[in-house]
């Protein structure tokens, strides 16, 4: 299944904001998250969880940790390593992210 920037920007809340790694914007719209995975999912982008830590508190859950992305541009692929942080708030039967923070790592993967 290949996501699309329209299904991956609808597990945002409406008032959900996205700090993305490969974009210094600040995304707090539908429109502009729906913008950040239309640039990023044109760079192919394969990741794992290095890490997660997660918590949960009523209607409100925590996952913060580690991942690493192996993107495609113009035919070379780069790792890039970042720490993440996801909010989500419960809406209905749906967790919903509500935040999204996500820093590339200050030393390069090897």
């Amino acid at each position: 299944m290949n996501p699309t920037p329209k299904k991956v920007a609808r597990n945002y809340a409406k008032d959900g904001v996205l700090l993305p790694t490969v974009s210094n914007q600040v995304r707090n719209t539908p429109a502009e998250i729906k913008d950040y995975f239309q640039k990023f999912l044109k760079l192919k982008p394969v990741g794992k969880i290095d890490e997660e830590n997660i918590r949960i508190y009523c209607n409100i859950a925590i996952n913060s940790g580690i991942y690493t992305f192996n993107l495609t541009q113009d035919g070379q692929v780069n790792k890039v390593q970042a720490r993440y942080t996801f909010v989500y708030r419960k809406v209905g039967n749906k967790w919903l992210i509500i935040e999204h923070h996500s820093s590339a790592m200050p030393e390069k993967v090897n």
